[in-house]
């Protein structure tokens, strides 16, 4: 199965929502870093991918018909290459609720006190799975909150400056016919518009908020432990 929409906007701009629209709209599934922590597994092709640039992709993407969100938008013009069919969407929104959401959330995931680290580490030894899940949130840290920011995240400046450098080169970079520069409150009109599809009759999502992330994750971490 090819993927026919690639997502090329940073975390936390609204992709799970993306995710979830573009479900509604046909595209199941939608590959999303939650994907990943449910296949552990194959976080070794994104470890290919960013060591070689290339896997794959075939058993990497076995079942989807789009991706969004991290992993996979560091490597969207090898995606792109690899499926020169598909439509590109770059996520955006207000770099401020950007950087805020995204030092609440992702810049905190896992356990942040040492007795939670020790509890979770203790119950590490005995479980591969919860091993695994920790493992990519490892890549996640490393790939996005270091590399890409070159290990200054934490300066705000220096973050955003990033961010509107990622714009502006996907916007350089994806032909303009095939790029939709996208906010997710604008809802439905635009992304139906450009994938030629018609408004669905629901109302479109809004998922994901920072207030309920960390007892996503919490609970993801639970359920790697637990099988």
């Amino acid at each position: 199965m090819a993927i026919q929409i690639i997502g090329a906007g940073f975390p936390r701009t609204g992709t799970t929502t993306l995710k979830q629209a573009l479900q509604i709209l046909g595209y199941n599934d939608t590959y999303h870093f939650k994907d990943l922590i449910a296949d552990s597994k194959k976080l070794r092709h994104w470890q290919e991918l960013e060591d070689h640039g290339k896997t794959d992709f075939n058993r990497l993407f076995e079942g989807f018909k789009a991706t969004v969100d991290f992993p996979g938008y560091p490597y969207y013009k090898i995606l792109m290459a690899q499926y020169p069919e598909a439509k590109v969407i770059l996520t955006t929104r207000d770099v401020d609720k950007w950087y805020e959401s995204t030092s609440k959330t992702l810049r905190k995931s896992g356990p942040q006190t040492l007795i939670a680290k020790i509890t979770l580490l203790s119950k590490m030894i005995f479980n591969s799975n919860l091993r695994n899940t920790f493992k990519c949130i490892r890549f996640m840290k490393k790939t996005y909150l270091s590399n890409q920011f070159n290990g200054k995240f934490d300066s705000e400046t220096h973050a955003k400056s990033v961010f509107f450098e990622h714009l502006e080169n996907v916007k350089s970079y994806v032909p303009k016919d095939k790029l939709l520069v996208f906010d997710v409150s604008d809802g439905w009109k635009p992304l139906c518009a450009f994938l030629n599809l018609p408004i669905p009759k629901e109302d479109f999502p809004h998922l994901n908020k920072k207030e309920n992330f960390h007892a996503m994750v919490k609970g993801m971490i639970e359920a790697a432990a637990q099988s």
